[in-house]
């Protein structure tokens, strides 16, 4: 039941982060816009190579990301709906929607974004704390259900006979 609850909660702010970046999609867009320019970054003259500034890059690179919210959303509405109905693959579905969010925010937006284009310096467009948030979200979910899992197994191990060592 608990991670039913952390699913159901977790769908439900990726939905709302993938509904926002869709509806407000000019701030959030800025948001991507300015991270990837690093333009109030330290500007390092050693690092700025690694700015993009082409608005097509900006904008693909924008909706591939709403795109993977949306998934992630997607898998973890559909592992809430398989935990009300006490289906077997509940925990899969969780554990892929929390393994999306993880990759997301902590491959997306901590390692590149804070690591690689500097979003670290910068003291307007810096998400290294909402990103950590969803990273903390997504783990404590993958835990939980493979926790879950594992020691369903065991149970399950522990009502096998082995009937090897009779003979």
């Amino acid at each position: 039941m608990v991670v039913g609850v952390l699913t159901a909660i977790s769908a439900l702010q990726l939905a709302l982060i993938t509904i926002g970046n869709i509806t407000d999609y000019d701030t959030n867009y800025a948001f991507v816009q300015h991270v990837f320019a690093m333009d109030t970054t330290f500007k390092s003259p050693h690092l700025m190579w690694r700015a993009i500034t082409s608005p097509g890059l900006v904008t693909t690179a924008y909706v591939l990301i709403i795109a993977w919210e949306g998934l992630a959303a997607i898998a973890l509405i559909a592992a809430v709906v398989a935990w009300i109905r006490g289906s077997e693959a509940a925990k899969r579905l969780s554990s892929l929607g929390w393994l999306m969010e993880a990759m997301l925010f902590g491959g997306g937006f901590i390692a590149i974004g804070g690591e690689y284009f500097q979003m670290w310096q910068s003291s307007k467009w810096n998400g290294l704390s909402a990103a950590l948030q969803n990273v903390i979200i997504a783990s404590v979910g993958l835990i939980l259900a493979n926790l879950v899992a594992s020691r369903g197994r065991e149970r399950a191990g522990d009502l096998q006979v082995d009937d090897s060592r009779a003979a």
